[in-house]
């Protein structure tokens, strides 16, 4: 987003009632928490999946290393199944950040932490 279009939401963002502008930012922050943990659903399922066809968790693979009769799928997959797990990392933390915020509500002086 271009600083002059940013700069124009802004400024009708804060022309609105603050009983409006509360309410926008409350049903965006379920919104996007609504479709975070869709994300981290599917990222936990993808681990569990590799969990389930390895018979084994990461962090114990990540211990003992990959047996060394393992084919070059168990090593794509091991790159797939980081990658999955720390999608799950990333995205519970992000979750975590805009429960706070839906948990408290956002008072006026909380505005201004969100860009506003």
């Amino acid at each position: 987003m271009n600083s002059e279009f940013g700069k124009q939401i802004q400024k009708i963002f804060e022309s609105l009632p603050p009983e409006e502008r509360e309410a926008i930012i409350s049903h965006g922050v379920t919104i996007v928490l609504s479709n975070l943990k869709k994300r981290v659903f599917l990222a936990e399922s993808k681990v569990r999946y590799f969990e389930g066809k390895y018979n084994v968790s990461l962090a114990d693979l990540d211990t003992n290393g990959i047996p060394d009769d393992a084919d070059l799928e168990m090593h794509e997959d091991y790159v797939m199944w980081h990658h999955w797990d720390k999608v799950a990392q990333k995205i519970k933390k992000e979750i975590v950040s805009l429960e706070e915020i839906a948990q408290q509500g956002l008072s006026m002086g909380e505005f201004s932490l969100a860009g506003y």
